[in-house]
């Protein structure tokens, strides 16, 4: 499997819902709940986006490229370290949408809003480490 383009293309899209995810953070702080809520949006709107290419990339990868679990060592590394990471993708988007409907309801002030940052740390971090995954998986 090559970086590019579905790799790429993925890796743009995390970073990008990093920074829409700063964003609406410093919305949040602002008191400024419209841009906030547009700004999750976009953040689980882009995890999802990635799902979706992640989905097509397996599907390539399976039909096209003969990988599979049972291709050897780089066949169960490839689908183990993504499939886990996709997994968590997923697991954080669905954190952030319960997250910005609790935005749309008022329930966190610039104050008091620990279970948004809770669950920006962990989109972070999942963020980071897709980053080591595209190095180690698609570029070595």
């Amino acid at each position: 499997m090559g970086p590019w383009p579905i790799p790429t293309i993925n890796t743009a899209l995390l970073l990008t819902s990093g920074v829409t995810l700063t964003i609406a953070h410093h919305a949040l702080l602002a008191g400024q709940r419209g841009k906030l809520v547009f700004n999750l949006f976009l953040t689980v709107l882009l995890g999802a986006v990635f799902m979706g290419f992640q989905a097509y990339e397996y599907m390539h990868a399976y039909s096209e490229l003969n990988l599979k679990l049972t291709s050897g060592v780089y066949g169960s590394t490839f689908f183990l370290l993504t499939g886990f990471h996709g997994f968590h993708v997923t697991i954080g988007a669905i954190m952030l949408f319960c997250i910005m409907l609790r935005c749309m309801k008022g329930h966190f002030t610039p104050k008091k809003h620990f279970a948004f940052e809770a669950a920006a740390w962990y989109w972070h971090f999942v963020d980071v480490v897709w980053l080591g995954l595209y190095v180690v998986v698609y570029w070595l």
